[in-house]
């Protein structure tokens, strides 16, 4: 099958959360199975530095009326994904995050920039495109990709099966009605059977309401969604196109995340030896400048900084972990508020340790060196840091919710536990499951036992990509 992987990021090329890790990981391991997966993602200046075995582009015209669009032949860093590179300098050619400016705020004509990899999505979808190469299957992520479904639908003729896949539904990709003028969509895709949400236009909505199939990234979360709770508005609709929506948990880059072979970690460990995780922590809690104590429980938080994370709660309860003799080591970004509170916290006590910003090397080297995660998201549609922190024989503290709930099996079980769960979301209750995984530490054959249940787990995307492709088959064979 040709599949046409379609994202506004993917690692290595750009990364600013799990969409780009999924988006580097999952096309790679289709074309391990034997499909025919490319990537298809705007031009940006890093992608464009990255992008091996770059190919004169190929013209498209001027799709939106945004200039001239060329589309760029490549391969990803690695010599074997094929990527397309999305090139209009007016949109595209911009340095540092993909959605926001150096301020914080979104770029303002988002609704075009992501409107137009969306129009060249569905370009490509239609037989006769410019490239000779038709896909069976596009593949869209989040709402940045959303109106390509819309686009086809709307479009004459054969075309190609569509799948919507929700990283996260907090995420609605919301621009005013007039846009509607500007992104080549008919008038009657607005209204509620439309894209049309609470008076604005939903890129989000549009994937849900168009898409052949939707694709929550957990089992979990796929049922949590169809909730008002957790619907975010959109739950009716999710409930009505219910028979379309599936949850496929995802899997991780192992190669990329192995303790041993890791080249952005000091001493490479693994299940038959693993005294490079204790030098690891030294060198760790050395770098940070906690004190160096092998023998306190090092509990890491890497994680964007923001209320859905559950930062808050760690923020008040770190006084009491220091009192159970755990030293915290975090690294993130997100709201100044808890920026704030974090480096306060910081400043005052000496076994907490805070890096603001985005580092991929130092989050290697935090998960090697830490004993326990702390991640206590309030929702969490799949989360990919658990999963790195369990390979790396890190035990996550995880709130019971989304692929958390999916992946991380509670210590309470001596035979299978991976980490500690805890149902009530409040910072006693997480305090109550760090004095939990504290006591584990402490006993050494129980917490070695833990860490290799957790190391031995397989979380690559073989998995996720045998049941991609199941999907991908299911929808052609029913368009038969």
């Amino acid at each position: 099958m040709k599949v046409l992987f379609v994202t506004s990021e993917a690692f290595p090329l750009l990364k600013t959360g799990g969409l780009g890790d999924v988006a580097g990981a999952l096309p790679a391991a289709l074309n391990a199975l034997g499909e025919n997966a490319r990537i298809l993602m705007p031009a940006y200046p890093q992608a464009l530095e990255m992008a091996r075995d770059k190919r004169p582009g190929v013209a498209l015209g001027m799709p939106l009326g945004v200039g001239e669009v060329r589309l760029i032949e490549a391969k990803m860093p690695d010599g074997k994904t094929p990527v397309w590179l999305v090139d209009c300098p007016n949109v595209c050619r911009r340095d540092g995050n993909p959605y926001t400016q150096q301020d914080g705020r979104d770029w303002p004509d988002n609704y075009l920039r992501f409107a137009l990899l969306s129009h060249v999505a569905a370009q490509l979808a239609m037989p006769g495109n410019p490239t000779g190469w038709v896909p069976d299957i596009v593949h869209c992520n989040d709402w940045q990709s959303g109106l390509a479904p819309a686009y086809l639908h709307f479009w004459p003729g054969s075309r190609a099966k569509t799948v919507f896949t929700i990283h996260n539904l907090q995420y609605l990709g919301m621009f005013p009605p007039w846009v509607m003028e500007q992104i080549d969509l008919p008038g009657e895709a607005y209204g509620m059977d439309g894209v049309e949400f609470h008076g604005q236009v939903s890129f989000l909505k549009a994937g849900i309401f168009y898409g052949d199939a939707i694709t929550a990234v957990s089992p979990t979360y796929a049922h949590e969604i169809m909730s008002p709770a957790l619907g975010n508005g959109l739950d009716g609709l999710l409930r009505h196109r219910g028979h379309a929506v599936h949850g496929i948990l995802n899997g991780i880059d192992d190669e990329v995340w192995n303790p041993a072979t890791d080249p952005l970690i000091e001493h490479p460990y693994s299940t038959a030896d693993m005294s490079g995780k204790a030098s690891n922590k030294v060198a760790l809690q050395r770098e940070l400048g906690l004190p160096e104590a092998p023998d306190a429980p090092l509990f890491c938080v890497v994680s964007r900084l923001t209320w859905q994370k559950g930062i808050d709660l760690i923020a008040d309860g770190a006084e009491r972990l220091e009192r159970l003799g755990v030293q915290i080591a975090v690294l993130g970004t997100g709201e100044q508020h808890l920026h704030d509170m974090l480096r306060s916290l910081a400043e005052t006590h000496p076994n907490i340790a805070v890096r603001i910003g985005y580092d991929e090397t130092l989050a290697h080297r935090m998960v090697a060196g830490s004993d326990v995660l702390l991640m206590p998201s309030r929702f969490e549609p799949c989360g990919l840091t658990q999963m790195y922190a369990m390979r790396y024989g890190t035990l996550p503290l995880v709130y019971r919710t989304g692929g958390l709930a999916d992946t991380v099996t509670d210590c309470a079980d001596i035979h299978a536990g991976t980490g500690f769960v805890f149902d009530k979301l409040d910072a006693d209750t997480l305090i109550h499951g760090a004095e939990r995984a504290v006591a584990l530490y402490h006993s050494p054959d129980s917490w070695q036992k833990a860490r290799v249940n957790a190391m031995t787990r397989d979380w690559s995307w073989a998995h996720a990509a045998k049941d991609y492709v199941k999907l991908y088959q299911g929808l052609l064979k029913a368009g038969a």
